[in-house]
């Protein structure tokens, strides 16, 4: 009988050669690794495979329908949303991603992306790089204001394991924190975010994007904000209408974003958050997972399912 084909569509997103891959190199299977995959070539490339290995790659059944022999998908990731689970459910094939992967590494960004808006350190540290803090009449520089996080309240959306360990971060630095219902999920127990909001110093997400939430923070809800609020994605970034936080921004409605993710990535060069260049708002290009422990336990995770099933079939 011969092996089953599997096809890695965007291999180079993990960078593999950091990686240790044993576990893939031992799989009993036709392994084939694409650095990445544009859309026009993604039919050609699943046509004959049994099961793939995605990250980013839109697989929906316009392409899925002409992958005959395909029975599995694992996705290298948490976020499945580019995946057409329907499809998948009528033709019987298998979904599965990982979960848990990068908790320390997206809490560790998302309290840094915190910190640096509390503390102006990215404008700080400009300042000193344009020559402001050896021209002053001072030993230091205290033109912009310091943020002190301890006593302050943050508000959590999404509680899974992520959400757990940020909070755990946020009350060592002394803040209290409180946590979201679900948006959408009736009788959740846990106050509504429009509750938290006018008493929110932090607004942190931590959520999978749903129909539920989609621009879950909008004109209305940024309105509910403080002045001095400061909102952290990590997520995904269709949790957030970008052009009302934009203009939030732009009016000072909130004291600050920091944003490891956009709705669209890569974001186009005209980006309306890009080209904002405002000294409240830090974007990172979606590298909170990206620690080397975090991608090898993702990786392996990945494997490790693919592997199970291959085992199955």
């Amino acid at each position: 009988m011969s092996k089953p084909n599997v096809v890695f569509l965007d291999a180079e997103t993990l960078d593999l050669d950091t990686l240790d891959t044993h576990a893939l190199e031992s799989l009993d299977a036709n392994v084939t690794l694409h650095d990445r995959t544009q859309s026009e070539e993604v039919i050609s490339r699943i046509a004959d495979a049994h099961a793939l290995l995605v990250n980013k790659v839109v697989l929906n059944e316009a392409t899925l329908s002409h992958a005959k022999a395909l029975r599995y998908i694992g996705v290298t990731a948490t976020g499945m949303n580019n995946i057409d689970h329907e499809y998948c459910r009528e033709k019987g094939i298998e979904v599965r991603n990982v979960e848990g992967y990068g908790t320390d590494s997206v809490a560790q960004h998302a309290v840094t992306l915190l910190l640096n808006l509390a503390t102006q350190f990215v404008n700080y540290q400009r300042d000193v790089t344009d020559g402001e803090w050896a021209r002053s009449a001072h030993f230091c520089l205290n033109h912009r204001p310091v943020v002190e996080l301890a006593g302050k309240h943050a508000v959590i959306v999404g509680h899974g394991a992520l959400g757990q360990r940020v909070e755990s971060l946020l009350c060592a630095l002394g803040m209290r924190v409180s946590i979201a219902g679900r948006p959408g999920k009736n009788g959740d127990p846990r106050p509504s975010l429009e509750s938290l909001l006018p008493n929110a110093d932090v607004v942190s997400l931590h959520c999978p994007l749903t129909k539920d939430n989609e621009k879950l923070i909008n004109k209305r809800t940024l309105s509910l904000m403080k002045s001095s609020c400061f909102l952290i994605n990590t997520a995904r970034g269709g949790l957030i209408d970008e052009a009302a936080l934009l203009d939030a921004l732009i009016h000072n409605r909130i004291g600050g974003a920091g944003l490891d993710v956009l709705s669209v990535e890569p974001p186009p060069s005209d980006h309306i958050l890009l080209n904002a260049q405002l000294p409240n708002l830090l974007i990172t290009p979606h590298n909170a997972w990206i620690g080397q422990s975090a991608r090898q336990t993702l990786f392996d995770g990945a494997i490790q399912q693919l592997a199970h099933f291959l085992q199955r079939n």
